[in-house]
């Protein structure tokens, strides 16, 4: 088993893995805007092999793309699949070579995840592992029913569930957790009972309820869903541990034991926990960011400052009194210009943020 980390291992491993393939290629997409593997699946099929891509039916805000891309995909020879609308969406990630070689990531293939965003991905040639995978694709390109036969391959909302309750139930020491949300009531039940009976239960990402507590990863984007135990398992996945995820939406991880990936695990772990419970690390960082009150307040004064106010405001007072405003002073309507144009500039800059933000959220 190899590890796949994001930021830093970029699309290459991917690339190869496409390249290297001699009969066929199939992946599971959820989001796409990366062209070096458009171009090398286009690549495959030129050279003679079975591409087949399944595609998600809906992302948040994000459907047109996935229709571009299915059209794109058929124009050039990609076999084209479309995820079925019974669950509330499919967000696995996964890609198969050659039924041979077995590709499961936490993050998309798009430049947010990919470049901008901590994420892993496990590549293995174990071969019950990759006969589950593909019994998957098969049975969700052709939309029936999937019944998992693997208690290290975890399908949401098959059996997710049940097999990291068992997991988490087999902490004795540790528990490291990356996760953008945990939610789900009994999952939260369960850690706050593991805590209590010893365990060191570390969580990078946010909580809800004051079961446990969290901090938040202070270098970068959070994206991965991961968990070490006692530092000889892991569990890298699409699902959080929230109960949409775990009930509703198709995710797919894998649980294992191979210690060289579990090292590297722990040592980026330990790493991404030293800078966001730095407090020096955390006032650098506020200090190169200002809060955003404080950043509209900047770039308002700023924009302000910049624009020539007197011009316009002569031209406004000499329009006034041409309409019948004799009485109209240029200093007066200087600063109705003035207030006008923080206004504006203050309702852009939050739009700007605001969408900022939105497409942030949109990248899970």
């Amino acid at each position: 088993m190899k590890l796949i980390i994001q930021p830093g291992d970029g699309v290459e491993r991917l690339v190869k893995g496409i390249r290297k393939a001699r009969k066929s290629v199939e992946i599971m997409i959820f989001r796409f805007d990366r062209p070096e593997i458009e171009r090398a699946l286009i690549d495959a099929v030129e050279r003679g092999l079975f591409v087949h891509a399944l595609i998600a039916f809906t992302n948040r805000g994000g459907e047109e793309h996935l229709r571009a891309l299915e059209m794109r995909f058929l124009a050039s020879g990609i076999t084209v699949a479309r995820t079925a609308g019974d669950l509330v969406r499919y967000h696995g990630k996964m890609m198969i070579v050659d039924r041979k070689e077995l590709y499961v990531l936490s993050f998309n293939f798009t430049k947010l995840d990919i470049d901008r965003s901590r994420g892993f991905g496990l590549i293995t040639r174990n071969t019950k592992l990759v006969a589950e995978a593909a019994k998957l694709f098969e049975a969700d390109t052709k939309r029936q029913v999937y019944a998992a036969g693997s208690a290290k391959f975890l399908v949401s909302p098959v059996n997710a569930r049940k097999e990291l309750t068992r997991f988490i139930k087999g902490a004795k020491k540790d528990l490291m957790i990356y996760d953008p949300k945990i939610s789900d009531r009994a999952i939260l039940r369960l850690l706050d009972e593991r805590r209590k009976a010893g365990v060191n239960v570390r969580i990078i990402g946010s909580v809800s309820g004051k079961r446990v507590s969290a901090c938040e990863l202070k270098r970068m984007r959070l994206h991965t869903r991961t968990i070490l135990r006692d530092r000889s398992d892991a569990f890298v996945g699409s699902q959080s541990l929230r109960q949409l995820e775990l009930d509703a939406r198709r995710e797919i991880g894998i649980i294992f034991r191979e210690a060289a990936v579990v090292k590297e695990l722990l040592r980026v772990f330990e790493e991404d926990w030293a800078a966001s419970t730095d407090k020096k690390f955390e006032k650098d960082q506020k200090k190169a960011a200002l809060p955003p009150k404080k950043a509209l307040k900047k770039i308002v004064r700023s924009v302000s400052e910049k624009v020539q106010l007197a011009p316009v405001a002569k031209r406004v007072a000499k329009a006034l009194r041409k309409s019948g405003n004799g009485k109209v002073k240029e200093k007066a309507v200087r600063e109705t210009v003035q207030e006008v144009v923080k206004d504006v500039v203050e309702q852009t800059a939050k739009h700007a943020a605001e969408q900022a933000a939105k497409a942030v959220a949109e990248g899970s």
